[in-house]
């Protein structure tokens, strides 16, 4: 079983109860709402684009792609011929703890950083730029927009399924194999559509990665093609609605919520019936309870999205706007509620695990090796306690849900064109935020007191 399957730490001592944590968070959403509603009349993110700092040299993106397949097909080399004890091969740290943790934080700090790492827009980048030098290439087709980013929503619960729910999938054999399978997969669709509208729709990491990194103070402009620094969640706020948005939000949240709730007791009853329930049909020990876990994932995602779509259902849309139109137009503020789920469940296990990244880069097979002089470096558990991690997870769980709010609140100031009406409309809003944040303290407090 992997060691870090989770990023919730040991039992905190907690200066008040839990309660009185999720009745401030409660109270800070409503004081926002009504500073919002008094003091924020007009539409005002998208018109924000940011100071232009510098363009990004063609040089460094070549040079950030070779170094992101490079690191690809380490780890899958690693996967493949290191050792099979997960905490000392490479492959399951890096991308459970590297990859899946840390470039979403990075993303948050500095914008898009997995555009320019991507290994397979990189390899697709660099295979599209040879084929044109010995002949001329036929015309992509053109992405359906119909798909929108379904399959980026998909391959995302493919991955959760591998993460949460599949044993092996956190075997370094296994991994390494599922790697090369999603990057043919990759291949194969930007080959068929083109690199950028495929990796933009269809790249269940990268969708999710740009998404998040949209929130930092820095990104880059479509219009001059240079990173700029803006306030925070004004890149979010200027994003171009696309189909299925909402749903791999939705799938990104969903699976954050069943990482915690399995750790606690409440789940632990409900998967013990539903290994049961596989097991009558026939089912092995092991397998039956991988479906329990795959049944308790669909039921996370699916709560999240009955959550979301109740909201939604509670606001009258403007006058010639249907429902979807709506839902579709409201969908990027789940993006920082998902940034702040994410930073909430895994910050320690970034803070822990990710010193260990260093030990395993020196010796990425587990077989002696001191590549970097790091091989016998221990991970040191005081660099931050276990109450400034509860405080951290609140913390980011209070600013993603407030954050949503303020971009609910300016979409809703542009299509409902009144301050009033705008205000009337987020009640419905307030009310799903304080329902995420609650549902965020509880999958908290119930992991540490697990």
């Amino acid at each position: 079983m992997l060691l870090f399957a989770h990023g919730i730490v040991g039992r905190a001592d907690l200066p008040i109860p839990e309660t009185l944590f999720a009745a401030a968070a409660a109270a800070v959403l409503v004081v926002s709402f009504v500073a919002l509603a008094l003091g924020w009349s007009q539409p005002k993110l998208q018109a924000k684009t940011g100071r232009p700092l510098f363009a990004v040299p063609r040089v460094l993106e070549i040079v950030l792609g070779a170094l992101g397949v490079f690191l690809f097909f380490l780890v899958v080399y690693a996967g493949l011929f290191g050792t099979d004890t997960q905490s000392q091969n490479l492959a399951p740290s890096a991308v459970y703890v590297g990859f899946w943790v840390g470039v979403p934080f990075l993303a948050l700090l500095f914008g898009d950083v997995f555009r320019h790492l991507s290994p397979w827009r990189a390899i697709g980048r660099a295979t599209g730029w040879t084929a044109a030098r010995f002949g001329a290439l036929p015309e992509p087709l053109e992405y359906p927009a119909r798909l929108g980013r379904y399959p980026a929503a998909f391959w995302l619960f493919a991955f959760a399924i591998c993460e949460l729910a599949w044993a092996r999938g956190t075997q370094p054999g296994s991994l390494a194999v599922l790697m090369l399978i999603y990057l043919v997969v990759m291949l194969v669709g930007m080959s068929l559509y083109g690199v950028e509208p495929w990796v933009r729709n269809a790249d269940g990491f990268g969708v999710l990665f740009a998404l998040i990194g949209s929130l930092s103070p820095l990104g880059r402009e479509p219009a001059d093609g240079k990173v700029h620094l803006r306030v925070p969640g004004t890149g979010t706020a200027r994003l171009a609605p696309v189909i299925g948005t909402a749903a791999l939000a939705i799938v990104s949240v969903g699976s954050t919520a069943f990482d915690g709730a399995k750790e606690g007791a409440l789940f632990n009853d409900i998967a013990i019936e539903l290994q049961g329930f596989f097991r009558d049909l026939g089912f092995g020990i092991g397998p039956a309870l991988e479906l329990g876990f795959v049944v308790g994932l669909a039921g996370a995602v699916a709560i999240v999205g009955l959550i979301y779509f109740a909201g939604m259902r509670g606001m009258v849309p403007p006058e010639g706007m249907s429902r979807r139109r709506l839902s579709l137009a409201f969908a990027h503020t789940l993006i920082p509620i998902a940034a702040g789920y994410l930073v909430a469940h895994y910050f320690s296990l970034l803070a822990y695990n990710g010193q260990d990244l260093w030990r395993l880069l020196s010796d990425p097979l587990g077989d002696g090796s001191d590549l970097l002089g790091a091989a016998n470096r221990d991970i040191d558990y005081g660099v931050v306690s276990a109450t400034g991690i509860w405080y951290v997870q609140v913390g980011a769980l209070v600013v993603g849900h407030v954050a949503a709010l303020v971009l609910a609140h300016d979409r809703a100031l542009e299509l409902y064109g009144s301050a009033r009406a705008a205000t009337r409309s987020q009640v419905v809003m307030l009310i799903l935020m304080v329902a995420f944040t609650c549902l965020g303290l509880f999958l908290l407090s119930a992991a540490l007191n697990a």
